[in-house]
């Protein structure tokens, strides 16, 4: 497969265009009063720091994963999603975001894992048991969610802080949880089909006409975590790593060179077999949560392709 050039940067003027915010790694275009056009890019972020180099195919393994689970939940809740244009185009409704991330946690991992060990039992209000392990599931999922910053990181909030800084009302915020589980349980049972574990995801929603809708991605490597359920029982009693689909071996790397997107680290060098090794773990994920073969728009010119088609499809509709 040809290695398409990765889109870093975006500069679109589209018919009807009224506004355009720029973000880690989507680009968000409006057009008029009630559409949102969001061009997924290739760049790549860790720590809420986003790296110099593009991964190829990214973009577009990020579009096709949302893509399919957007219309997998439609039942459960509203989505932002009208259509997909282009591979790296989502086209949806325009809604006011509430400024949360609803993250839940199937398993000990990653960041409640570093929590833990640094012996932290409750995290965003929610308890964890003591004895765990790292990637043991905890008895019930827990839900920490983030308070979603402007610029620089997101920071863990509790229920009882998101109610008393009033981001959302006590109806409101119940109901996001309720839908919060609703979703992770048939994101959960959907991987299992295909022989994965949804360790650990987060969720965006808006507000539109009143109601709460889902916006952003689902299920994707940047905002979940996978593991392969074959051997993960033997793994855990073995106190082996766990195999995962996810971003956080981008984490790690980026660790185990010293960097943690903190004050005075130097980010390192993204070499070129890290890269590619990045594009492939994104790809096969691709294949592995949608059951279908990957295959890559290579075309030279990506942004030109991205305007003709955003373009035809705003002028079909007009």
């Amino acid at each position: 497969m040809n290695h398409p050039t990765p889109i870093t940067k975006t500069d679109f003027h589209f018919s009807g265009q009224t506004a355009a915010y720029f973000g880690k790694v989507r680009d968000m275009y409006t057009i008029g009063d009630d559409l949102m056009i969001a061009v997924v890019s290739d760049r790549i972020s860790a720590f809420d720091v986003v790296m110099p180099r593009g991964i190829p195919f990214k973009g577009q393994v990020l579009n096709g994963v949302a893509s399919v689970f957007l219309d997998a939940v439609s039942d459960i809740v509203p989505t932002w999603k009208i259509a997909t244009p282009d591979p790296n185009v989502t086209v949806g409704h325009r809604c006011e975001p509430i400024r949360l991330e609803m993250v839940i946690r199937g398993y000990l991992t990653g960041h409640a894992h570093r929590e833990y060990s640094s012996g932290k039992r409750s995290l965003c209000g929610a308890t964890m048991a003591e004895g765990l392990s790292e990637h043991d599931p905890f008895p019930m999922p827990i839900i920490t969610p983030a308070t979603k910053a402007e610029e620089g990181h997101d920071e863990d909030i509790s229920p009882a802080d998101i109610l008393s800084r009033g981001i959302v009302s006590h109806d409101i915020y119940a109901e996001l949880e309720h839908i919060t589980r609703a979703l992770f349980a048939r994101g959960t049972e959907i991987a299992a089909s295909k022989g994965l574990i949804l360790v650990d995801t987060k969720y965006e929603f808006g507000m539109r006409d009143g109601k709460i809708m889902l916006i952003d991605e689902i299920h994707t490597p940047d905002s979940s975590r996978f593991f392969y359920a074959e051997g993960y029982t033997e793994r855990q009693e073995a106190g082996l790593p766990q195999k995962q689909l996810s971003k956080e071996f981008v984490r790690e790397w980026l660790m185990s060179h010293d960097f943690m997107g903190l004050e005075g680290q130097t980010l390192p060098t993204l070499t070129e077999d890290f890269i590619t090794l990045v594009s492939t773990r994104y790809i096969e994920l691709f294949e592995k949560v949608s059951g279908s073969e990957f295959i890559g728009n290579s075309s030279n010119s990506p942004l030109e392709r991205i305007e003709k088609n955003v373009e035809e499809w705003l002028a079909n509709r007009a």
